[in-house]
């Protein structure tokens, strides 16, 4: 099997739908002799802000001379990039002879009986036969979706359980109540195991709370309070931090938002567990490097300029308010055209009463997703806030026309979805 064959392999497995449950991943993992057993694990959920906060441990990991795996999902440009050992992607030619191996395994179990594995569950199983071969010293290791059900929760024991920020997303899996959400996204939580948590709303707190008492695991958060922010601009963002009694004066991140100060914030908090409860080796020098060199593509990125170009992979309802906060903050002083596509699955309604009051002119296109929503439709629903609208059904086309009428003193924002951005990133970059 070649690189081409595999990601064919892998991506015609779609056809087996998404389901949540352990049994199948479980079954094949064994198969593949068990690899996440091997595997120090940092395991990470939460609603949004999970791949930022998985960048930030990552890049501080490595800083401390350690070998890194890095799980992510969805990609934005290339598939590779979803499997990561210190910043670089997996080999083609190790991805094609692992996916041949996981497919061989995977004709056993249907032989059996059992049910073909779906393509997150065959991506996770390729990723950690991977990491566990590679021999690396962490996983940073990323929920797809949800926590209690998710393919990547076999892991017995990891170092740490990290929970982010949690919000309404994916109501039709994971229930229509914060609490409901969060009992989800806490299902990543063992027996007997360290858990660090995003300063949550209370309904998610609770449950949190809770589930760490039922399996008698220990707690680690901070609060908004414990965070006093310097300065905040297109360049980055300078903040000090009380994290678990340790004071971090002039912290530098360069990602944008105040919202990722609170993902670098509860970064901080996981590697201030490791570090005093597992007795870790993380020096000062890499956690302020590892933070300040951090990058995470697609959210609030800055990838042009002249007119200055941001994208952001703003796709639910919390993640749209951030980017619009953001863009309140630090392009206050631009007219923005906004690019805009989104799945048909998503608050649309919500997004646009959020969106539209900071944009001069929306140009909408279409994601490269089954489930993305039609531009006619998108475009009938932005008529209504007397904003000039342009219709671009092919991304590139889409992005050449937003340059082509926003001028050099304004700014584009690009968001909706990351199967639109990545896209868009690719094209600019070119």
């Amino acid at each position: 099997m070649n690189y081409t064959e595999a990601l064919a392999y892998i991506h015609n497995t779609y056809k087996f739908g998404s389901k949540l449950g352990l049994e199948n991943i479980k079954y094949l993992l064994d198969l593949l002799g068990n690899p996440q057993n091997e595997l120090k694990v940092i395991h990470i959920a939460g609603t949004n802000g999970k791949g930022s906060t998985a960048s930030f441990i990552n890049s501080i990991l490595i800083k401390a001379k350690y070998r890194v795996g890095l799980y992510t999902s969805p990609y934005l440009e290339i598939f590779t990039e979803r499997i990561r050992i210190n910043g670089e992607n997996i080999p083609e030619d190790k991805l094609a002879n692992i996916t041949a191996l996981v497919k061989s395994k995977i004709e056993e179990m249907v032989n059996q009986g059992k049910n073909h594995p779906t393509e997150f569950e065959v991506v996770t199983a390729i990723a950690l036969y991977y990491y566990a071969k590679e021999e690396i010293d962490f996983l940073v290791l990323e929920v797809g979706l949800g926590g209690r059900l998710d393919a990547t929760n076999v892991i017995d024991n990891p170092l740490v359980s990290v929970i982010t920020s949690i919000d309404f997303d994916h109501m039709q899996f994971l229930g229509d109540t914060i609490s409901k959400i969060a009992f989800e996204k806490a299902g990543i939580i063992k027996e007997h195991s360290h858990v660090v948590s995003y300063p949550q709303r209370e309904e998610a707190n609770k449950v949190i709370i809770d589930t760490c008492k039922k399996r008698r695991s220990s707690l680690f958060t901070f609060s908004v309070e414990d965070i006093r922010v310097h300065t905040q601009d297109i360049g980055g963002q300078k903040y000090s931090a009380t994290i678990l009694g340790k004071q971090f004066k002039n912290v530098s991140i360069q990602m944008l938002g105040a919202h990722q100060i609170y993902n670098s914030a509860t970064a901080l908090c996981v590697v201030e567990v490791l570090r005093n409860e597992l007795g870790i080796r993380i020096s000062e020098n890499a956690i302020y490097d590892g933070l300040k060199e951090t990058k995470w593509a697609g959210r609030m990125e800055v990838i042009k300029n002249n007119p200055l170009v941001v994208i952001d992979g703003a796709h639910n309802i919390q993640g749209v308010r951030a980017l619009s906060n953001s863009i309140e903050s630090l392009l206050k002083n631009y007219e923005i055209t906004l690019l805009i596509g989104v799945l048909k699955d998503k608050e649309i309604d919500e997004f646009l009463e959020v969106l539209m009051l900071n944009v001069k002119r929306v140009i909408v296109t279409k994601p490269n997703n089954p489930r993305a929503m039609d531009v006619e439709t998108l475009v009938s629903k932005i008529s209504k806030y007397n904003k000039e609208v342009y219709a671009c059904e092919y991304i590139e086309e889409a992005t050449k026309k937003a340059i082509e009428i926003t001028n050099n003193d304004e700014a584009i924002v690009c968001a909706g979805s990351l199967y639109m951005i990545g896209e868009v990133r690719k094209y600019l970059k070119n």
